[in-house]
């Protein structure tokens, strides 16, 4: 099994490039939000849960995320591996994350993180405004501070996986083949 993490600030081209590299390497996309949103639409249990802090302004705690995540990960029948995207998002998430695939008797093979400075981030995302309808991507203000907030404090999570030799930049940008092209050029030197 073959598991990565593709990590990068906000508009740096993560769900553009899932999607291409779960293709190519037969990988299941995990994305976050897509869990967070699919569990409040079916209104479970841990929807329930995750709604009572979002409706509070709060940040969904580490376990109830990690449950929902080990759910996804247990709803699929002999994986060749997963792709992780919008998670972890500090330390203490990827040391739960090390531990749950640890029980499952697997591991986060590499982190791969889409290297794309702030102007570049703040153009690519008042461009995607255009065909977002999302009002966070109409301001530039915020923009700005999402971006900060990634150098901030999500951004440890390399830190953490660079100290187990599991971590690498990729120049985020460019043409959408030529980035993919990179991905994969990191990914297959990774596994062979």
């Amino acid at each position: 099994m073959f598991n990565l993490i593709l990590f990068g600030p906000p508009g740096s081209g993560k769900g553009t490039q899932a999607e291409k590299i779960t293709k190519k390497y037969n990988l299941h996309h995990i994305s976050t939000g897509d869990l967070f949103r699919f569990e409040l639409k079916n209104e479970s249990e841990l929807g329930k849960a995750v709604k009572r802090y979002m409706d509070k302004g709060e940040l969904v705690p580490d376990h109830i995320t990690i449950k929902m995540l080990n759910k996804k990960i247990q709803s699929f029948k002999d994986p060749e591996g997963f792709l992780l995207d919008g998670f972890p998002r500090n330390e203490a998430q990827a040391e739960s994350l090390d531990k749950l695939f640890q029980s499952l008797g697997t591991k986060v093979d590499l982190l791969l993180a889409l290297d794309v400075d702030e102007e570049e981030i703040v153009s690519r995302i008042l461009n995607r405004a255009k065909t977002s309808g999302r009002a966070d991507d109409m301001d530039e203000d915020i923009i700005r501070s999402r971006y900060q907030i990634y150098k901030e404090f999500t951004q440890n999570v390399f830190g953490y996986y660079k100290k187990q030799n599991k971590a690498k930049t990729v120049n985020g940008i460019g043409e959408i083949d030529v980035v993919f092209n990179r991905l994969c050029c990191t990914i297959d030197e990774h596994k062979s």
